[in-house]
């Protein structure tokens, strides 16, 4: 776990030696980076909002579209998108074999391999540590185990909203979704600044008809910790997206009463954060590749 950590804090991996999984996923910011879109290698802008990393293990797929099945698999998108961290896999490896430091951790951590520093052990590591992302014991979870003063009435009240409005059919499970897709505009079109028209989210992934504009459900845990919300991150507003998706999910037009309720029970959904100390990370060296920052003088 300790040296998928050290990965998951390591700005070297990307081309510029800027940017580490954690610049857009701080984990000591609810897992997110508070920016509708994240910005990447030469400041450019990514093309969806970035979700949290906190519980992300127990979601059923990775990325809004799904495309990665797991934490291991995402942990080696953002490397190579040209966008993001804008390296290569080879390039990433070579890069860790070029930080003498790192040699004896990956040898630790995976004893058997005869060439341990290669790129599905650096995806697996950081994996690993990021399925300890996790953030129990909200007051839900301990209204959930049998303490009824957990939640105060109003977020009761929410609870109840919750479940009549039917908001539980797509946020259920251990995350309050993440396990399963659904299009965004079930009922009515949320409007093409929540809901950009060139992005269709699945279909990109599948180029089935029927995925159009649908996209993983997000959890709802630490929600009032994840501003701006949606795919596009354009509602900065919690209550804000409560209302637009009681229209557009549901058809229903929410009063300003139901909407502060169910916000006020979403807060109850907020856990213990992780804490985790910043690692300290091997030196370069004269041999270390140098950073490729491209940018124009």
């Amino acid at each position: 776990m300790e040296l998928g950590k050290m990965l998951y804090f390591e700005p070297r991996l990307s081309e510029s030696h800027t940017i580490s999984c954690n610049s857009c996923h701080l984990v000591g910011l609810g897992g997110v980076d508070m920016l509708e879109t994240s910005v990447g290698h030469r400041w450019q802008l990514g093309g969806r909002n970035s979700p949290t990393v906190l519980n992300a293990v127990f979601n059923t797929a990775q990325f809004w579209d799904g495309r990665a099945a797991d934490l291991a698999e995402q942990a080696g998108g953002p490397l190579v998108n040209p966008v993001e961290m804008a390296t290569t896999h080879e390039h990433a490896v070579e890069m860790l074999e070029a930080i003498p430091g790192y040699q004896a951790f990956f040898e630790e951590a995976f004893p058997d391999a005869e060439d341990p520093i290669n790129i599905d052990n650096v995806q697996d590591a950081i994996a690993l540590f990021e399925a300890t992302l996790i953030t129990p014991n909200a007051p839900f979870d301990q209204y959930l185990k049998g303490d009824a003063d957990a939640l105060d009435e109003q977020q009761k009240d929410g609870l109840a909203l919750f479940m009549d409005k039917g908001c539980a059919a797509c946020h259920n499970g251990v995350n309050l979704g993440g396990n399963q897709y659904q299009p965004f505009g079930v009922v009515e079109n949320p409007g093409a600044d929540f809901l950009p028209p060139e992005d269709k989210g699945r279909f990109e992934v599948t180029q089935s008809v029927s995925d159009e504009y649908v996209y993983k459900v997000p959890s709802l845990r630490n929600i009032e910790l994840t501003p701006p919300y949606f795919h596009s991150g354009k509602a900065w507003d919690l209550q804000q997206a409560v209302a637009v998706m009681g229209s557009a999910q549901l058809g229903i037009q929410l009063d300003d009463d139901e909407v502060m309720t169910l916000t006020a029970f979403l807060h109850s959904l907020t856990g213990e954060q992780p804490r985790v100390e910043y690692p300290v990370l091997p030196p370069s060296t004269a041999e270390t590749p140098r950073p490729q920052l491209d940018i124009d003088q």
